[in-house]
């Protein structure tokens, strides 16, 4: 299911001990608004680290309804008289659209027993991007209930936050914080259910190359079509469809299936070598479609050799 979820980042200059109280308020008012999901207040251990608060919605329009309400307001109204106000709009980040530009999303599967020394690497890195052009701020959020945290960090154009990742001050902080993380943090980019991921750099929208979305296509569409053709096309049969009709019903509940589950879920594993950054590389590019290719084989051998799921002379 699509998420959508708003950071909200707040000037520091209130009592830092009361925030966390206050924002558990803010996260209640959240808690009683439709399509509430989950709710967070950033790490603030470090004055380097922004104080934020983080709400997930299972949709936009219920997210809106919650941040446009009443029961937020008063909330804020109340934060303000205590000195916490608003830095900027509200960072709306959804699973189905890129980052906003100037806006870096990465996650992180931090190891056990290391989450002090990862707060203080993020709190590092973002001493390290303190003065550069249009350095805005860096948010660190909890582990999700996946178990990853996640960092926001803020520039004021793409350009410049482009620039950053490729700085060597990031470059020398990041060595520190890979030695906390039982594997290496990913950009959070935007996949789409037929396997093209969607990445904005230096202001420039980029996609996956064709190719290795129809690869992946092919991976889910052949077994899905042998399958629904073995089990689900003697039930239309037997229910009297005709065959035009009975066609018609098969794919629609192939694109479903595909859709919503199959290929999120056949994505998830292939998500660098769709990334049109991290995957552009030839290396990558070619050991993905080895693999792609390697499963072709192994679902051709599967339906050529199991005659019970040979539709065309399964004799029951």
């Amino acid at each position: 299911m699509t998420t959508v979820t708003a950071v909200t980042v707040f000037h520091s200059a209130g009592d830092a001990a009361g925030f966390g109280p206050w924002a558990q308020d803010l996260l209640a008012s959240a808690r009683l608004s439709p399509g509430h999901r989950a709710g967070v207040v950033s790490v603030r251990d470090d004055p380097q680290l922004d104080w934020a608060v983080a709400v997930t919605f299972s949709h936009e329009d219920q997210l809106h309804g919650w941040l446009d309400g009443t029961s937020r307001a008063e909330v804020l109204a109340e934060g303000q008289r205590r000195g916490y106000w608003r830095r900027s709009a509200d960072l709306i980040l959804t699973e189905d659209a890129p980052t906003p530009s100037g806006i870096g999303l990465f996650r992180h599967a931090v190891a056990a027993g290391k989450e002090p020394d990862f707060r203080r690497m993020q709190a590092r890195l973002s001493s390290a991007a303190v003065g550069l052009p249009g350095y805005e701020g860096t948010v660190l959020l909890p582990a999700d209930q996946h178990g990853e945290w996640s960092s926001v960090v803020r520039f004021r154009t793409g350009p410049q936050l482009s620039a950053w990742l490729r700085s060597a001050e990031r470059t020398e902080a990041l060595m520190g914080l890979r030695s906390t993380l039982s594997k290496d943090f990913a950009a959070a980019s935007n996949t789409t259910p037929f396997a093209t991921t969607v990445r904005v750099e230096d202001g420039q929208t980029l996609m996956t190359p064709n190719w290795k979305s129809a690869m992946l296509v092919l991976l889910v569409l052949y077994p899905t079509v042998m399958l629904l053709s073995r089990f689900l096309g003697p039930v239309l049969d037997r229910a009297g469809a005709e065959p035009w009709l009975a066609l018609w019903v098969s794919q629609i509940v192939s694109v479903t299936a595909m859709q919503w589950w199959l290929m999120p879920s056949v994505s998830r594993p292939f998500r660098r070598w769709l990334d049109p950054v991290d995957g552009s590389g030839a290396r990558i590019g070619l050991a993905g479609a080895a693999v792609v290719v390697g499963l072709y084989a192994l679902t051709l051998t599967v339906f050529a050799t199991v005659q019970e799921l040979q539709f065309w002379d399964y004799a029951g």
